[in-house]
């Protein structure tokens, strides 16, 4: 199995794909880099395709100290580095969201496009008292969700995050053993980083002189909150583009891999 070290920890990844542009695709919290396993066949006839398993999750090694999403963004920076890549498109999905986020607003240069679907930033300072409301709202099941976790119930907790925040009720028996099993073995992360005082915001200031071509997109099935935290962002992010995926929710690379592919794909090359 292929490790690299990258910012102190060892990191498993996966490269396909022998020709084109890199593209790293930063995975959501609770997951690994299987989440991936759908679009990476389509991907990797474009792009070379970089998948790996963030600090805690799954493959990789878990520090002992007390993780965050700027120490994750460290990391996919030092990985890319590692590797040989001085800049990539890369893509991030939920959490992977915010760490793509958090990276862009430090290293732009390590950027040739950002792409990214519903970042669940719920501490975001909004105007609107009606988007706010939905904010508390998310904050509201993910406190739900640290509380369950906090008893060392891990297969509850697991089963009430997918089922209130990610995908919706019900949705926790249709997943595939395995990939239930994945989350409990991830919950504890998780909730490490629900610890993180400062992991579910982002700098603003730093994001409006982000210059790189940007691609935020949410699901038209999703979580009600997502859709005014892309909006936000890309009121902030100079020239985004804003999409949605009409008939998916928090994972379209998942639920509609074919179409995830082929945004992706044309956005990229676009960029380039």
């Amino acid at each position: 199995m292929p490790f690299a070290s990258a910012n102190g920890v060892n990191l498993y990844y996966e490269l396909n794909g022998e020709r084109g542009d890199p593209m790293m695709l930063i995975h959501g919290s609770w997951g690994d880099h299987a989440n991936w396993q759908a679009v990476v066949p389509g991907l990797s006839k474009s792009f070379r395709v970089l998948t790996y398993d963030r600090r805690g999750h799954s493959h990789s090694e878990k520090a002992r100290t007390q993780g965050s999403f700027d120490e994750d963004a460290q990391d996919a920076s030092a990985l890319l580095s590692s590797l040989g890549i001085t800049s990539a498109h890369i893509v991030g999905n939920s959490g992977g969201s915010i760490i793509a986020l958090k990276l862009a607003g430090k290293q732009p240069s390590v950027f040739q496009s950002l792409a990214i679907h519903e970042p669940p930033l719920l501490d975001l300072p909004l105007d609107d008292p009606s988007v706010a409301a939905k904010l508390r709202e998310g904050k509201s099941r993910a406190e739900a969700v640290v509380k369950v976790l906090e008893t060392g119930d891990r297969p509850r907790g697991a089963r009430q995050f997918v089922d209130t925040i990610a995908f919706g009720p019900g949705a926790w028996d249709k997943l595939p053993p395995q990939l239930r099993q994945t989350f409990v073995n991830n919950a504890d992360t998780w909730l490490d980083e629900m610890r993180d005082s400062q992991g579910l915001v982002v700098d603003f200031e730093s994001l409006s002189k982000f210059h790189k071509p940007t691609l935020l997109s949410y699901g038209g099935k999703s979580a009600p909150f997502f859709r005014p935290i892309v909006e936000k962002l890309a009121g902030v992010i100079p020239g985004s583009r804003l999409e949605t995926y009409p008939d998916d929710g928090h994972t379209p690379h998942i639920s509609n891999p074919d179409e995830f592919v082929r945004r992706v794909t044309a956005f990229a090359k676009s960029s380039s």
